[in-house]
């Protein structure tokens, strides 16, 4: 038998922090009114170099987006990025303002579009007294999927990021990206073997610089980007799949081989067909099935430089 033990009489909460190491406060001297405190941030001084951008990251807060996917409005968590740049006369920036302004739009229901993001960044800018100011975004978007055969839903999900720069004298820089899981099929195993092919999961990853004037009501970039992922592969991922469904998909797969050279290819020509795209970079991984490695392939593309 445990033999019992003694109740213990334990001393305050106060006692066991002095026990622990805490003191009591020391004199203090230094202002606590806000008019009164020194503002180094506000120094101006040469400080010898311009800084490019400054400001704090990795950022989690509740955001609403928008779909034309069921579901058509989601509640998720979006993790962002706020900067802008310094003079070379400054010696920094307000770090306490992206938050306060982030805080202000979350009271009125923070809904990331590229409006508000448009609209957020010019405001930043206005807020931090500078030329510029940047808002980069990403967050999970959820789409339904529906068995091909047995017509059962599920949800699967993208990672997206939407990227928006503002400067005073040159406007808005607006660059999004999407992230797709597929399935590819090796043309190579198809080839050369008696029966069967391996296949494994691919992620293809679209970074897109948008036209300024791209107008979302009209359309859903998150949708259209999905779309050139997944309808280029050689099979879509399902999240719920019966026998018959099964059969569909991997016959899918043999029919539609795809190394990651062909994925970019394929992938970059639906957005150079995008009036809307100005610039594009397309890569594919793929978490090979009979290799400890994993093979990559990528495209990047500025429609800018063509001549008209």
């Amino acid at each position: 038998m445990l033999e019992a033990e003694q109740k213990k009489k334990l001393p305050s909460k106060k006692e066991r922090h002095q026990l622990f190491g805490s003191v009591v406060p020391g004199p203090k001297s230094k202002p606590i009114e806000k008019d009164k405190m020194p503002d180094l941030q506000n120094t101006k001084k040469d400080f010898l170099f311009t800084v490019d951008a400054v400001g704090i990251k990795n950022v989690k807060h509740p955001i609403i987006i928008n779909s034309n996917l069921k579901p058509y409005n989601q509640t998720t968590i979006g993790t962002f990025e706020f900067s802008s740049s310094i003079s070379q006369d400054s010696k920094g920036t307000n770090m306490s303002r992206f938050t306060e302004q982030l805080h202000a739009y979350h009271e009125n229901g923070f809904t990331i579009d590229l409006k508000t993001m448009k609209k957020f960044a010019e405001e930043l800018a206005e807020r931090l007294k500078q030329q510029d100011a940047y808002i980069h975004v990403s967050f999970p978007w959820f789409f339904e999927r529906t068995g091909p055969l047995s017509g059962l839903i599920g949800l699967n999900h993208a990672d997206v990021s939407m990227k928006v720069g503002y400067h005073k004298e040159t406007g808005f820089d607006i660059e999004v990206s999407l992230q797709a899981t597929i399935t590819t099929l090796c043309p190579c195993s198809k080839e050369i073997s008696e029966y069967s092919a391996h296949n494994q999961r691919g992620h293809v990853k679209m970074i897109v610089t948008l036209a300024e004037d791209f107008d979302e009501t009209q359309m859903d970039w998150k949708e259209l980007l999905l779309e050139a992922a997944e309808s280029n592969a050689s099979a879509r991922i399902h999240p719920v799949l019966k026998r018959p469904d099964e059969k569909a998909v991997t016959e899918s797969a043999y029919e539609n081989p795809r190394f990651v050279e062909d994925m970019v290819r394929l992938v970059a020509a639906d957005l150079y067909e995008l009036p809307f795209v100005e610039k594009f970079e397309v890569s594919c991984v793929n978490e090979e099935s009979i290799h400890l490695h994993d093979a990559v392939a990528k495209i990047t593309y500025d429609k800018r430089n063509e001549n008209l």
